[in-house]
């Protein structure tokens, strides 16, 4: 077994920003974090063909704000956006709290880690072919756009009585490289024989940020030509 790491966590703080926006003392924060996960369990639960790869949660003293990424916005809007209303009411009678809930759609969900593994996960316990699964998803991600994919299964795969890995891999997936986008997506597939985890890392390309180069250059003192000494 290598060392691995989470890509995202990884990036966490870097690249990329926490999923969990919020301060709280050392009495309250437990409390805080058992309540983030119990309302994403519910939204995942709820809406699990709404395809939600993401919710992020910002607390004020006031109200939670849960920001929710969908490729199907409209399963979770609703008819004239009652099924918003629902869920909102839903949720503030979960936690006790007052919830603001703003939903923002994804452009592409093809390349989008956590959405192909539940794709991948949802045709396996549909008894499908898990060679021919992984494959049409990696087709499906590159065709989208995505500079590299890889995805592991590991389980009972196709009913045998012995547990195995399977790795797929196609284009660049540079783990060790801070600056490259790799997505990060894991699920279960619940199977007759028992469960198949799911990984998939997908490469979305680079973060362009390049604010900080151009700042660092400003920043930099002019350099003062070397004085010459003569003996």
């Amino acid at each position: 077994m290598g060392q691995k790491v989470n890509p995202v966590g990884f990036r966490t703080g870097i690249m990329i920003g926490w999923k969990s926006r919020w301060y709280a003392s050392k009495r309250e924060f437990g409390e805080l974090l058992v309540e983030d996960q119990r309302i994403r369990k519910f939204i995942k639960d709820k809406y699990r063909y709404a395809g939600l790869p993401k919710i992020e949660i910002e607390r004020t003293r006031d109200e939670v704000k849960v920001v929710l990424f969908a490729a199907r916005p409209g399963i979770i809007i609703g008819r004239k956006g009652q099924e918003v209303e629902r869920l909102q009411a839903e949720l503030q009678e979960l936690v006790g709290r007052r919830i603001n809930i703003k939903i923002e759609e994804i452009a592409r969900p093809e390349i989008q880690a956590q959405l192909v593994a539940e794709d991948i996960a949802e045709q396996l316990a549909k008894r499908a072919s898990f060679r021919r699964t992984m494959k049409r998803a990696m087709e499906q991600t590159m065709e989208a756009g995505a500079k590299g994919i890889k995805i592991q299964l590991a389980g009972r795969l196709g009913g045998s009585e012995m547990a195995r890995r399977e790795k797929q891999i196609a284009g660049s997936i540079p783990l060790s490289t801070l600056r490259a986008k790799i997505d990060y997506g894991f699920t279960e597939a619940k199977t007759a024989q028992g469960h198949i985890g799911v990984q998939v890392w997908v490469n979305q390309g680079t973060y362009e940020d390049d604010s900080h180069g151009a700042d660092a250059q400003e920043g930099q003192a002019p350099k003062k030509p070397k004085r010459t000494f003569k003996r």
